[in-house]
């Protein structure tokens, strides 16, 4: 029995939280996962798993082995990490993901710098507005705007984003600006796909510092924010996007923030990874070069 391959067999199971998830992460038949738990049950003569219909639990044994077993083959990665040169010298592949937008404004000029600094290094730069699960996708890090819905993770604040409701003249030629959330139920409305316009829109009540959710009526729902400003531009309705994707329309009169006295805080940004033991040195020269930059982009912006 390979007993650091059944330690990772059983680490995945509890993660996927059954049997089946695990070999499908694995891409391993059931009754090898089964089996391979079984061995390192029988090796240690104690019971690691409860397994029933419904759920999957730990044993007490289990879970003081899973623990010590996650350290030993955290361990066992930076050792190889460190016999490969990835912690002596800046090297290897490393993958990055970013909203569509950000990443081509600000993560891509920043990534372009960095590969020019080191040549042993390659980038895969994924833009995609949909976060990869850390785990499930070979992403090691990722720039996230929002609240972080994953709290194991390791943060690192960039800054604070805006969200503006902008519209046309041309729009406002045809119907009356908002003066108030309310008034905005009486307007077109763009849509793009993203946990900020699910649920309607969000305002804060300046007098009282309450949260107001106002119902919006879309004419047109796309699949990205460039599509929706672009929209929004041609007077088709309002939009709600992040500050940094109607920026350049907000300076060239093409669009105009309305509202403004009923935003919402701005959410923070983050760049984050998994947490492991120590890092690569290309993800830390990768931070140490990244964050200082990302953080002067989003100030000035």
């Amino acid at each position: 029995m390979d007993r650091f391959e059944a330690m990772s067999v059983l680490i995945e199971v509890v993660e996927q939280g059954s049997l089946s998830a695990a070999g499908r992460a694995l891409r391993m038949p059931l009754p090898t996962v089964s089996r391979k738990i079984s061995d390192l049950e029988t090796m240690l003569g104690a019971r690691l798993l409860i397994r029933s219909t419904r759920r999957l639990t730990l044993t007490d044994a289990g879970e003081t082995y899973v623990a010590a077993a996650r350290r030993l083959l955290d361990d066992l990665r930076a050792a190889e990490q460190e016999a490969a040169g990835e912690m002596l010298a800046p090297r290897g592949d490393l993958v990055v993901t970013a909203p569509v937008m950000f990443g081509r404004l600000h993560v891509l000029p920043v990534v372009t710098a960095f590969l020019g600094l080191y040549p042993q290094i390659n980038v895969s730069l994924m833009l995609g507005d949909r976060n990869l699960t850390f785990g499930d996708d070979p992403v090691d890090m990722a720039v996230r705007i929002g609240a972080l819905a994953d709290s194991s993770l390791v943060a690192t604040k960039l800054g604070t984003m805006r969200s503006l409701v902008c519209g046309s003249p041309r729009l406002f030629a045809r119907h009356p600006r908002p003066a108030r959330p309310a008034d905005i139920a009486g307007l077109p409305c763009i849509l793009n796909d993203t946990a900020m316009n699910r649920g309607g829109w969000a305002f804060r009540l300046p007098e009282t510092g309450a949260t107001l959710n106002v119902d919006c009526h879309p004419r047109l729902r796309v699949s990205t924010a460039e599509a929706a400003m672009e929209a929004a531009r041609e007077g088709l309705g309002l939009v709600r996007l992040f500050h940094y994707q109607v920026a350049d329309a907000l300076a060239d009169g093409s669009l105009e923030a309305v509202l403004e006295d009923f935003e919402t805080p701005p959410v923070p940004v983050h760049v984050v990874h998994a947490p492991r033991g120590r890092l690569p040195l290309k993800m830390r020269c990768f931070m140490d070069h990244a964050v200082p930059r990302l953080r002067r982009r989003l100030a000035q912006a």
